[in-house]
């Protein structure tokens, strides 16, 4: 009885703060397209010529760049140092979100390296508690859920800041170097700037709601094998 607890109050939340949150994956994604910023962006370098210019700017040169059509999305990762890049080159977006992946390689390395372990560690948790369960190999399984959901706060505490700070910080180096190369006119960064502004406003919002939301997932589903075995 208190997994079905567990399971409607995990869900009354989740449609609770989704709503306050405005989370909406369809309306983020059409947010970003913008005919007019995708022309002026066009002026500026390839992706991996613009990664360089930002690693140059926040004097961390050593990170390794790798453009793939086939990557769903940019990303960091610190245990290698390098950058993949998604197939983002005809939208304005990329100015700002390699702006975001190199803003990554710069912050504290102990928490990136951190984030990387436990967060490995963190899935192989919930892989191994859902098969003992589904196996009836767990004797104690509210200890083992509440042993998730620490590990669910510290993996969301620790994932959050660090995407928080890139993500505010990106606009601001983006701006800056715009006006540095000054390839656009004022007018136009402004425009280009606004976007970015008008994309953070729902998609900061949206990020840490879907973290919280791929957290409590777990726990739901964890909660739903426990129930029905």
């Amino acid at each position: 009885m208190e997994f079905v607890i567990i399971i409607v109050i995990s869900l009354m939340f989740l449609v609770i703060l989704g709503y306050i949150f405005g989370y909406n994956i369809n309306k983020l994604k059409n947010i970003g397209k913008n005919k007019e910023l995708d022309e002026l962006s066009k002026k500026y370098p390839d992706n991996i010529t613009l990664c360089k210019d930002y690693l140059k700017k926040l004097n961390n040169v050593n990170v390794e760049i790798e453009e793939s059509k086939d990557a769903k999305s940019s990303l960091y990762i610190a245990i290698t140092n390098k950058i993949y890049i998604a197939n983002i080159t005809n939208t304005y977006t990329r100015i700002q979100t390699l702006a975001h992946e190199c803003l990554h390689s710069v912050q504290d390395r102990k928490i990136l390296l951190f984030n990387f372990i436990f967060s490995n560690i963190y899935l192989l948790y919930f892989i191994i508690i859902c098969a003992l369960a589904i196996f009836q190999k767990l004797e104690n399984e509210m200890m083992f859920l509440t042993i998730f959901l620490i590990l669910s706060m510290i993996y969301y505490m620790v994932r959050i800041y660090l995407e928080n700070d890139a993500m505010i910080k990106a606009k601001y180096l983006a701006k800056e170097y715009m006006e540095e190369v000054k390839i656009s006119t004022t007018d136009e960064i402004e425009k280009i700037v606004t976007g970015f502004d008008t994309i953070n406003n729902l998609g900061i919002k949206c990020t840490n709601y879907h973290f919280f939301l791929m957290s409590i997932v777990k726990i739901i589903i964890y909660s739903i094998i426990c129930y029905i075995r």
